[in-house]
């Protein structure tokens, strides 16, 4: 088996082990502090990556995209997972095309979701039809990719728990390996979902909640999103800001192991 091979072995084998956290870096740097610091896994994040190129969420193309996936892959040997948004365009032949080029490019794992940038949420109909192609052309490769089917309604706008289960549900049914939606606030709306599925939850972490909480109503897997990102600007910003406004030097005497986390 080759490299590749092992990774997608590996990131399967996480799911069907004990609870894991996935971690959102946004470029090589953040994925390799990470992989030093013990995380299993990655995951992209489509926010914090268009924040690297001056852009708001959703506005990478496919090819940034892809390069972007090579960097991180090239970065650690950890599985990676890719936030493949709508799968860069709204018909299924979209979606399967994402999968095959993250893939080509180091990918082990992705995610479809369910809603387009121009403002709506797919009929269900064509959501399950876009998550079958890319399950579909997940199983065509040689080496296991794990496919991860979104349900977007809670972050956008549309918080009906009925029919984000209804939507889970289907697009378990259509193949999805993992299933996904992000926004759910409370540990009952945690449950609910990870009881009406029978493959692996993942959840995104909200800050009034522990991974213990998730993990006791169900989640297997726990991602940050772009949260991580928004850390680490935010710090900058509070440092330039003393810098500015005062002249404030100490925030500058900070010091990181680099030599450590970038051994090897």
């Amino acid at each position: 088996m080759n490299s590749q091979g092992k990774k997608g072995a590996a990131f399967q084998a996480l799911h069907a082990g004990k609870p894991f956290i996935i971690p959102n870096p946004w470029d090589a740097g953040s994925a390799r502090v990470l992989a030093a610091l013990g995380f299993k896994a990655l995951a992209t994040t489509s926010s914090g990556f268009a924040f690297t190129l001056g852009r708001r969420d959703g506005q990478a193309t496919l090819d940034e995209v892809v390069h972007h996936t090579a960097a991180l892959d090239r970065a650690t040997d950890l599985p990676l997972s890719v936030d493949l948004e709508n799968g860069y365009g709204s018909d299924p032949e979209s979606a399967a095309l994402a999968v095959r080029r993250v893939a080509e490019a180091g990918a082990v794992g992705g995610s479809i979701e369910d809603y387009d940038p121009a403002g709506r949420i797919y009929e269900l109909r064509q959501a399950v039809e876009r998550v079958a192609a890319a399950v579909e052309a997940a199983r065509g490769l040689d080496f296991p990719f794990t496919l991860t089917a979104r349900a977007e309604n809670h972050i956008r706008g549309h918080p009906d728990l009925k029919d984000t289960i209804a939507r889970l549900q289907a697009f378990e049914a259509a193949g999805a390996d993992v299933l996904y939606a992000p926004g759910l606030r409370t540990v009952e709306e945690i449950r609910a979902v990870c009881e009406a599925v029978s493959n692996p939850v993942n959840v995104l972490a909200v800050a009034n909640l522990s991974v213990a909480e998730v993990v006791a109503v169900g989640a297997r897997r726990v991602s940050v999103g772009g949260s991580l990102t928004w850390v680490a600007i935010r710090a900058m910003v509070e440092a330039a800001e003393a810098l500015r406004d005062t002249g404030d030097f100490s925030a500058l005497g900070a010091r990181i192991p680099l030599d450590q986390w970038f051994a090897g």
